[in-house]
């Protein structure tokens, strides 16, 4: 067996648009396809023994113990590796369940697909499935202990903590599109312009001088001081000669830490002498920025943790750090081995609770107890094993929001405004939250900025609170999603020049407009990034920028089976036509299932948004079907049955008719301007050109565009290198005129055939080339259109080879050419700058020259060159000092 690619998709994409994270892995049986699982013997008897929770599976059968029945009547080894994929996630400590394995549509090769979490985890069990099934395969052993060890330790590095998690998921529940934007917790929350940032429990909105504030408690303290807010008695010192005397000052016993510590790194507590104040001085320095440390008053009572999120106590929580409660005849190593035995503690953050570790911290403070691992602690003896009570640690929270005095509930509100922190922890020490601290002898001891939702959120034991639904409230008032208009444009010809009309139209509107082309990414009107951005990398770099507010996104095959879509949701997804092209690669040999990675698009629109479907397209039209949103139909056709079915139904179409683009509402026409006079459609002669204004003008009317502010932006929109590069660019030289497009496929070229047919010439000669991963048919396809289209033809072929030599795709176009006409004048000159200076050089009056590229900016590049070249000619020339006569 042979892994031959591994993806990962992060949305919506062909194999399921309703699960966003898939791993897509394209494996090579090769023996293995003839060798089913009920001719190898004994394979089903391993793979049970190996993972008997499998018998949960339930399969295409539909019940329990599905998956071993379809193993025991046989079935290939792609799906034996996607079940095992799922399983050890699962053993792992992670809940996928969604799998599918399908042919590639070459023999003996599958697409095996399987749901993550984590994508590093989901490529590693990738790569692990195969290895386990070659082993059960062989009869050999395999041991997975590293495996899921190595699985959890991936999952705890890229997963985000859980506070920033539960903020996350509250955001997506309520219809809040999020972007991870590092490998750490810093996360967008919403598009564009209304985007939100957090990082942990901070937020865009939080202050830099409250963060500044609780991070230093020198300054913290004195604050709260000044405010007369309970506080313990301490001192800050910096050198280890003033320890003495500030213990006299303070009094035993003692909390030592530093001033700009945070999650209890050095923090010393219950210190009862100088020469341990020493000890604690020097651990607290070390974990201190700034050289500073705190010695405080050592409050007797129990730690607690409010939490204020805008101004408002939301949870309070009581903290227990990590111990262990003797039985009488125990060893606090046995002790400790039970506590973990408790199924909600985990590795990490992978349950409510985190087992207990041992380290020098533990070992330290089981031996300042006067006791080892191999003591037996007396019955109901509790030892404590950690100095802080992070949950992190192996500590436990129970939630006492409900009995918080209103006096301390009070005070903790009015800290937050003090310290100026939208979100804020706040630690108090005392005997009994349910009273006031003036009553307990408690007191406030730390102002946390981005504390940890963890306790509040799943606390051991109490009511959970959803403490990050107050966050969204405050980021999102009033059911606000952070969203902004996003346009998907998808199809096989067509898109690029339908996206930069919908983006120029929205501009026109006065719009901040991001968008993605073949060509590059623009941002408003700059060229960000050049080269084809078509995929959801490209995407998202649109939705992260903060000054856009309007989006048009081209999304085309590569992408979304390669990696999915950028975004989940889009408002309005358009697709302009489905024809053959880009078939035989990445398992799409047919172009019904080219019309199913396309349909991705449509089907991922809102339910309140626009699908905008061809209706003179068969296989565009049938995708209707598979929409949970509105539905509206363009067509050159105003008869096409279609259009009229659902004008009837009162539906939005738009229509090439009597010389109008037209915008329907039901039967109700309202014509938007001539085609002739919209400088895209060359005077009404590129008919392609006409239908790519239709879904544009049904995006601008769903988006409430006015009919002249459309009218406005179509006049506007001249066909140039600069707004349609590559797309019928014309140039007239002195005698001749050179005609630029991107046609390279059957569909273009014919497209592209029309249009010149109307174009007057005394030689119309095409440079066309091929396209190494292409079909042979489709090229040779190419030639024959080619050869219908022009008098003259040459054919280049430097780019492109994909796989394939440039003699091979020569020879396939001028096989297609001969079909056509083998009399037809053919050039060869492999190299495109070679082939388009010679025809230009070469041209005769009033001959069109037309270059067909894949490659755009070079080809651009080129004949804007030779006709400045030409220009700079005639110039010198009408200057020269020419005699009388």
């Amino acid at each position: 067996m042979r892994i031959l690619e591994i993806n990962a998709m992060r949305g919506p994409n062909y194999w399921s648009v309703r699960r966003h994270k898939l791993i897509v892995m394209v494996l090579d049986l090769e023996d293995m396809e003839e060798r089913p699982t009920n001719k190898i013997e004994g394979f089903k008897d391993r793979l049970e023994a190996m993972f008997p929770t499998m018998y949960e599976h339930r399969c295409s059968v539909g019940t329990a113990g599905g998956f071993f029945q379809r193993v025991e009547e046989g079935t290939w080894m792609g799906h034996v590796i996607e079940h095992i994929a799922l399983e050890i996630q699962t053993l792992a400590g992670m809940d996928v369940g969604f799998g599918r394995t399908r042919g590639y549509g070459e023999k003996g090769v599958y697409n095996v697909v399987f749901a993550y979490m984590e994508e590093s985890v989901g490529r590693y069990a990738a790569k692990v499935s195969v290895a386990i099934c070659e082993a059960l395969i062989a009869g050999e052993p395999y041991d997975m202990t590293d495996d899921i060890q190595r699985m959890r330790e991936l999952r705890e590095a890229e997963r985000l903590g859980p506070s920033t998690g539960s903020i996350v998921e509250e955001a997506a529940s309520r219809g809040i599109p999020w972007i991870r934007l590092n490998k750490y917790s810093l996360c967008q929350l919403g598009y564009g312009s209304n985007q939100k940032r957090i990082q942990a429990t901070v937020t865009s909105e939080t202050s830099s001088i409250g963060v500044e504030l609780a991070c230093d408690k020198e300054d913290t303290k004195y604050l709260l001081e000044q405010a007369e807010v309970q506080t313990p008695r301490g001192d800050i010192i910096r050198r280890e000669s003033s320890v003495e005397e500030a213990c006299n000052y303070v009094g035993f016993p003692l909390v030592v830490k530093p001033v700009d510590g945070n999650h209890g790194r050095g923090i010393t507590v219950n210190i009862q002498n100088v020469e341990d104040a020493l000890v604690a001085f020097r651990i607290a320095k070390e974990s201190s920025k700034n050289g500073a440390v705190i010695l405080e008053k050592y409050i007797l009572g129990e730690d607690y943790r409010l939490l204020v999120i805008n101004n408002v106590l939301v949870a309070a929580a009581k903290r227990t750090p990590a111990n262990v409660i003797g039985n009488g005849s125990s060893t606090i190593q046995e002790l400790i081995d039970e506590v973990n035995k408790d199924p909600r503690r985990g590795y990490g953050h992978e349950n409510v609770l985190t087992q207990i570790t041992v380290n020098d911290l533990t070992l330290g403070l089981i031996a300042a107890s006067g006791y080892t691992l191999d003591s037996v602690l007396k019955k109901d003896e509790r030892l404590i094993l950690k100095d802080t009570a992070n949950l992190s640690t192996g500590g436990t929270a129970e939630d006492v929001t409900d009995i918080v005095h209103p006096a301390n509930v009070f005070m903790v509100e009015r800290i937050s405004k003090i310290i100026d922190l939208d979100i804020c922890g706040i630690d108090i020490m005392t005997t009994d939250i349910s009273k006031p601290l003036e009553e307990t002898g408690g007191a406030v001891l730390e102002v946390n900025a981005g504390p940890g939702f963890r306790m509040h959120l799943a606390p051991t034991s109490g009511l959970p609170r959803n403490v990050a639904a107050h966050v969204i409230d405050k980021l999102f008032p009033h059911g606000t999603t952070g969203r902004i208009p996003i346009v998907a444009v998808t199809g096989t010809n067509g898109k690029t020049t339908t996206t930069r009309l919908i983006a120029h139209m929205a501009k026109m509107k006065g719009l901040k407009v991001g968008y993605t082309t073949s060509d590059g990414i623009y941002i408003q009107n700059r060229l960000l990034m050049k080269g084809d951005c078509t995929g959801p990398a490209s995407a998202e770099f649109v939705l992260k920028d903060p000054t856009i507010n309007f989006a048009v996104l081209e999304s085309a095959r590569g992408g979304l089976l390669r990696a999915g879509l950028g975004f989940h949701n889009c408002d309005i997804g358009i697709v302009t036509n489905v024809a053959a092209d880009h078939l035989g690669l990445k398992g799409i040999h047919t172009i019904e299932q080219l019309a199913k990675v396309k349909g991705v698009i449509p089907e991922t629109v809102s339910p309140d948004g626009y699908a905008i479907l061809n209706a003179d397209d068969d296989l565009v039209y049938e995708m209707r079907r598979h929409v949970n949103c509105n539905v509206a139909l363009f067509s050159m056709d105003e008869n096409n049955p279609r259009i009229k079915a659902m004008q009837k139904l009162g539906g939005l179409t738009a229509v090439y008719e009597n010389g109008f683009i037209t915008v329907c509402r039901g039967e109700w026409k309202m014509r938007i301007l001539k085609a002739v006079n919209v400088p895209l459609t060359y005077g009404g002669r590129a008919t392609f050109m006409i239908q790519n204004v239709l879904p544009a003008v049904l995006t601008a009317y769903i988006q409430k565009f006015t009919i002249d502010e459309m009218k406005v932006a179509l006049e506007t929109f001249i066909p140039s290198p600069a707004q349609t590069p590559g797309r019928l660019n014309l140039f007239q030289f002195k005698d001749f005129q050179v005609l630029l497009d991107y046609a390279h496929n059957p569909a273009g070229m014919r497209a592209l055939q029309r249009f010149i047919e109307n174009i007057d010439a005394s030689v119309k000669v095409g440079i066309i080339a091929g396209v190494g991963d292409r079909r042979e048919e489709d090229t040779l396809e190419i030639g024959s259109i080619a050869a219908e289209m022009f008098d003259e033809i040459i054919i280049r072929q430097d780019k492109n080879l994909r796989g394939r030599s440039d003699t091979e795709l020569i020879n396939m176009l001028d096989t297609g050419i001969k079909r056509i006409d083998p009399n037809k004048k053919t050039t060869i000159i492999p190299n495109e700058k070679e082939a388009a200076t010679f025809a230009i050089k070469n041209a005769k009056k009033d001959a069109l020259i037309v270059i067909c590229s894949d490659v755009i900016p070079d080809a651009l590049e080129l004949v804007q060159k030779l006709k400045e070249e030409e220009a700079n000619l005639l110039y010198e020339f009408s200057t020269k000092d020419i005699p009388n006569k």
